[in-house]
């Protein structure tokens, strides 16, 4: 009797379609996804921008002002809204900080190409906080996008740093292994013996299982 696991199989042995594979993988849908990663990258970085250095400064920089009041409104839930009460308003202080610091360096990994999937799963984090606390206006297109970019991660930091990182680690790691010679790989020779039984013969040899000396390359023969 097959146990349960065996009656669903295994989900890494399952195919992936061929239309999401070839999204993955296109360098002609790259473009699309890298223009998307690069202007959802230029948002976060105006965001960070205004918070470290423009007219939201004082609010997230010093105290904490901006997060205190954007924590202290009634979220989407009651736990929620007990979290962001209890831990978020009494640390708004460093916690502003960090949110600066952070939408300031997910807009700069989005822009260049840099730990793509990272920056885009860290997007999703930062707008999933944004719609629990009410907040929603544009973040939902905004995790629309990121989404995209997660799933398309390999095409969508391929006009990037991640590109160069990929093809830096191709060229040195792949070519030494294309370029191993066989020629140069230690010999391994068969011995077979003298005298092998008849019903092995007639059984192993038929089923193309038993290397016999014709079989074999010319330079191994010798």
């Amino acid at each position: 009797m097959k146990t349960p696991l065996e009656l669903l199989g295994n989900p890494a042995e399952i195919a992936k379609p061929r239309a999401l594979a070839w999204l993955q993988g296109s360098r002609v849908m790259a473009v699309g996804w890298s223009a998307m990663r690069i202007w959802l990258g230029v948002m976060w970085l105006q965001a960070g921008i205004a918070k470290l250095w423009g007219s939201e400064n004082a609010a997230f920089m010093h105290g904490g002002a901006g997060v205190k009041g954007f924590a202290s409104a009634t979220g989407a839930y009651s736990w929620w809204t007990s979290f962001m009460h209890g831990f978020v308003v009494p640390n708004a202080g460093w916690i502003a900080i960090l949110v600066a610091v952070s939408e300031f360096a997910i807009g700069c990994a989005l822009a260049l190409g840099l730990f793509t999937p990272l920056a885009a799963f860290a997007s999703l984090i930062f707008l999933f906080t944004y719609v629990m606390s009410g907040t929603a206006s544009v973040c939902g297109f905004y995790a629309l996008v990121a989404f995209v970019l997660l799933v398309m991660w390999r095409s969508a930091g391929y006009i990037g740093v991640d590109g160069l990182l990929y093809g830096y680690h191709q060229r040195h790691y792949g070519k030494f292994q294309l370029n191993v010679d066989h020629h140069d790989l230690p010999k391994v020779q068969a011995i077979i013996p003298d005298t092998v039984p008849e019903s092995f013969t007639n059984d192993a040899v038929t089923a193309g299982k038993v290397a016999t000396v014709d079989s074999l390359p010319d330079a191994e023969k010798n």
